[in-house]
């Protein structure tokens, strides 16, 4: 009785910031019981054939409003919705055929050609944030540079004119939080969010009008006056898309790199070989993926009941996958513990999967792979000060508030 008593609270222990510097024996338990009810009516599917079959189940929502219990992240309910309006869901909190429709619209603007067309820029910036800390001893890798980076490359792609960039750094904290489901918010930090949601919509409001008047070379202007065979969308669904675009992958991004340098500076020799063959680092970004992930969990409804691992999960449970337990799943990688940038088949979860498989990845990994790269090049013996470094309270976006690395110099 004790152990299914515990069993029931391992995922209350994984919300609690307590755990967030290493959930991962936490998710080794969750493992022993592939699908499990925990005491606030959650189930937890911990496995990565679990995962992998529900993320491509139809009987299974990204829909929190059809939740009955209530659960989910505040930018999908309508908490975040402008005083007055009612809830109008970001895409990826929708399902088809809705969601199909405005995914395939941005998909359509996300080309490859524009995605590496923007690595020069990438490669430009990082070097700028590390030559502006190259008088000191140390740097915080979040605040000095993965933090600026994906912002301002997110405002460059969408169109936002690079003086508007700290507004939208702003924004993009403040809404940041609302994307975790396990986050409480003060009612406070709820008027925050909600002012901030009012503030973006009036400033994207005004670009869009901007952009139909005098359309440029930029993703905004393509969703706003392009001629895709799809169709256009409205203008509520173009600025919830816009900020869901900043936001999320600004908060994603910010957690790749950190995590990526954490994870190098603790395991050097792949730092070393980084250094002498910078091709290496796809194959570290996409072990990062993995063992790393930006992404710890996302959160579905079911929209009948589901039979899964000798559990029914009844219609309308909220469901937690637990991407990066999955992503260490012994029974689908070999030494899943270990950080081995050379396995094979790693078909990870570090972006999710299915049909609400991370929109940004490319773009997440040219900014990681540039970031990673450069830094293992540049920075002349850098060592962590301290390990564990402090943790941010989101579980599910899960990474370092700080990164405090010491350096010897900063070559050239």
């Amino acid at each position: 009785m004790t152990q299914t008593i515990n069993k029931a609270k391992l995922y209350a222990q994984i919300l609690n910031p307590a755990s967030r510097a290493n959930p991962y024996p936490l998710y080794a338990q969750l493992r022993e019981t592939p699908v499990s009810r925990q005491e606030d009516g959650t189930y937890v599917v911990s496995t990565y054939k679990e995962i992998s079959a529900l993320l491509h189940d139809p009987r299974i929502s990204s829909d929190e409003r059809k939740s009955t219990h209530g659960a989910g992240s505040l930018v999908a309910s309508a908490k975040l919705a402008p005083e007055g309006q009612e809830s109008h869901p970001p895409f990826i909190f929708l399902d088809p055929p809705e969601h199909d429709r405005l995914r395939r619209l941005v998909m359509h603007q996300f080309t490859p050609e524009r995605i590496e067309g923007m690595r020069p820029q990438v490669v430009q910036l990082v070097n700028r944030l590390l030559e502006e800390q190259s008088d000191r001893a140390q740097l915080d890798i979040v605040d000095h540079l993965a933090y600026p980076l994906p912002v301002t490359v997110i405002c460059h792609l969408l169109g936002v004119p690079r003086e508007d960039e700290p507004r939208f750094h702003a924004w993009a904290t403040i809404l940041a939080r609302g994307l975790d489901p396990a986050q409480s918010m003060t009612e406070e930090e709820i008027q925050q969010a909600g002012q901030a949601v009012a503030q973006l919509g009036e400033y994207m409001d005004g670009l869009i009008a901007e952009r139909r008047e005098h359309p440029r070379d930029d993703l905004l202007s393509g969703l706003a006056v392009g001629s895709d065979p799809a169709g256009q969308m409205s203008e509520r669904d173009l600025v919830v898309t816009m900020m869901l675009l900043l936001i999320a992958g600004h908060e994603t991004t910010v957690n790749l790199i950190t995590n990526g340098m954490l994870t190098l500076l603790r395991y050097p020799e792949h730092l070393a070989r980084l250094r002498e063959q910078p091709e290496y680092v796809i194959d570290v970004i996409e072990e990062l993926l993995r063992f790393e992930p930006p992404v710890h969990f996302r959160t579905r409804t079911t929209l009948t009941d589901i039979d899964i691992a000798g559990v029914t999960i009844p219609k309308g449970a909220t469901v937690a996958l637990m991407l990066a337990s999955g992503s260490r799943d012994p029974a689908r990688f070999d030494h899943p513990d270990i950080f081995d940038p050379i396995r094979p088949d790693n078909e990870h979860f570090g972006f999710g999967g299915g049909i609400h498989f991370c929109v940004g990845a490319p773009l997440a990994r040219v900014e990681a792979q540039e970031a990673l790269r450069i830094m293992a090049r540049r920075l002349k013996n850098p060592r962590l000060v301290t390990d564990p470094p402090p943790y941010r309270e989101n579980a599910s976006l899960r990474g370092p508030k700080h990164l405090l690395v010491a350096f010897d110099a900063l070559e050239p």
